[in-house]
């Protein structure tokens, strides 16, 4: 799998730009950039970290044919989750546990 061309395909799905992914995943910068620069792979602590940023687990991020079964509405709730800022995940999480109760 080309690892930069599924983080461009998930960085243009929520209209995020390389700043962005490091800012969310909480990384630096130029980790970031080197990836698409300088064409390093990224380890896996460093995918895990930009997957958490992006809302998705790493198995997802790996799941281009859409083998885990996930439906259109749950691809698109994970979509907008992830454009979601860290405050609004918060906030969107309790409504979701109050609605549960």
């Amino acid at each position: 799998m080309d690892v930069k061309a599924r983080m461009q395909q998930l960085m243009d799905e929520r209209g995020w730009t390389i700043y962005r992914v490091a800012k969310e995943a909480d990384i630096p910068w130029s980790t970031v950039r080197n990836m698409f620069k300088r064409n390093t792979e990224p380890s896996i602590a460093t995918l895990e970290c930009i997957c958490r940023g992006m809302g998705i687990t790493l198995p997802q991020f790996f799941d281009v044919d859409n083998e885990m079964g996930l439906t259109p509405e749950q691809r698109q709730l994970i979509s907008q989750w992830s454009k979601l800022d860290a405050d609004k995940k918060r906030l969107v999480s309790e409504l979701v546990d109050a609605l549960n109760d």
